[in-house]
């Protein structure tokens, strides 16, 4: 990251807003992550060979992204941050077309007291689970089956309120709740989340709660898509059928223990996504999952690392899904990496297509990379990574 003290930018970023304050400054950052990606079953039983996938990137979204603070005296500060995502395959914007898609917030902080933020940002179960799971060495390779308990962070949640708590003897909480902002209707699209995480030394663990609901935006008498202030986490064929979800509850727990070279970690979470008189199925689709990774520092650039997730669905239908998963991460440098992973998965039993309604066939779709598969699906990236 390159921090630029605003008194040396005021001219060219603030215009006649005058004389920047001396604790003032704001940092440019960014990622630029792009990949040759090979998929064995996308489509159908197709092969595809592909530059990049649909989120931009296999390790890391890519964005830019500007953050600033502003120290307000008596250990309190403003801050801010906006955040782009896009695609570095076409230059397209990310987050269906949303200029700061990715986020956009500001808040005042302080050591003594936490921190406070509003604006669309990420919930606190992805802050605090998912910086302890195998998903933060390595990607979406290494997420859920279709993601279908956020653990990739494929949503984002707009109209949030959030506080987080400063560190006690290594604990930390965090709580979030999202206006649905639907006028005699407070519940209609609100989303809150609670999480909670241990860090010392050696060892991390997490857990915490999140729940989204929908709106009751009607196409003759039935939701037809997800319109909460939390975006969905609908990531190809594995939980599509259920966009039309009353509300989506997920419950998320990891740790993490490192000794050495060595870090190993295992999750587990359950996601359900209940219906009600106006979804297009008819009972609660509930999602077991438990995960489980083990990376080696093989020397101080290369990581290496291998994972494995285990996926039950019950309720609406039933199906169990299988994925291994493996990595390499070298580093050309403290902002360059080069990386290859690749992952299996086989899927038995049914669910619902989301365009006939119908049970069918369960098929693989590995973590969020959303590319619809067979029975069983093969993926392999090589890419490159660039931080700024």
């Amino acid at each position: 990251m390159k921090k630029i003290a605003l008194s040396t930018l005021s001219l060219a970023l603030l215009g006649v807003a005058g004389a920047a304050h001396a604790q003032t400054s704001v940092t440019l950052y960014g990622v630029i992550d792009n990949s040759l990606t090979y998929v064995h079953n996308a489509n159908g039983n197709q092969s595809l060979w592909a530059l990049g996938n649909a989120s931009g990137g296999d390790l890391a979204g890519t964005r830019w992204g500007l953050k600033g603070q502003e120290d307000l005296g008596g250990g309190l500060a403003a801050i801010f941050q906006i955040e782009n995502g896009f695609d570095p395959s076409n230059g397209r914007l990310g987050q269906n077309n949303r200029e700061f898609g990715r986020q956009a917030f500001v808040g005042l902080t302080s050591q003594t007291y936490g921190t406070f933020t509003l604006g669309r940002q990420y919930d606190p179960v992805v802050d605090m689970v998912q910086a302890i799971t195998a998903d933060n060495y390595f990607g979406s390779a290494f997420a859920t089956p279709g993601d279908v308990d956020n653990y990739d962070n494929s949503s984002r949640t707009d109209n949030a309120v959030k506080y987080v708590s400063p560190v006690f003897a290594g604990f930390q909480a965090e709580a979030m709740y999202a206006f649905g902002g639907v006028a005699g209707s407070t519940g209609s699209g609100q989303t809150w989340s609670l999480a909670a995480a241990y860090n010392n030394g050696p060892i991390g663990l997490a857990a915490g709660y999140f729940r989204a609901n929908n709106t009751n935006t009607l196409t003759n008498g039935l939701r037809s898509a997800w319109n909460g202030t939390s975006g969905g986490t609908f990531d190809g064929p594995i939980n599509l059928a259920y966009q039309t979800a009353k509300s989506i509850g997920i419950a998320r727990v990891a740790g993490q223990y490192t000794v050495g070279p060595f870090t190993m970690g295992a999750s587990y979470s359950n996601a359900q996504y209940k219906s009600d008189a106006f979804s297009t199925f008819g009972s609660t689709e509930k999602y077991n999952s438990g995960s489980g990774f083990f990376n080696y520092q093989a020397t101080p650039a290369l990581l290496l690392g291998l994972g494995y997730t285990y996926m039950k669905s019950s309720g609406d239908t039933s199906a169990t899904y299988h994925q291994a998963s493996l990595g390499a991460d070298y580093s050309l440098s403290k902002r360059t990496d080069v990386y290859l992973v690749g992952a299996y998965q086989h899927a038995r039993g049914n669910t619902r297509d989301a365009g006939t309604g119908n049970v069918v066939g369960a098929q693989a779709s590995v973590g969020s990379y959303g590319y619809n598969g067979t029975n069983s699906q093969e993926l392999v990236a090589l890419g490159l990574r660039h931080k700024f």
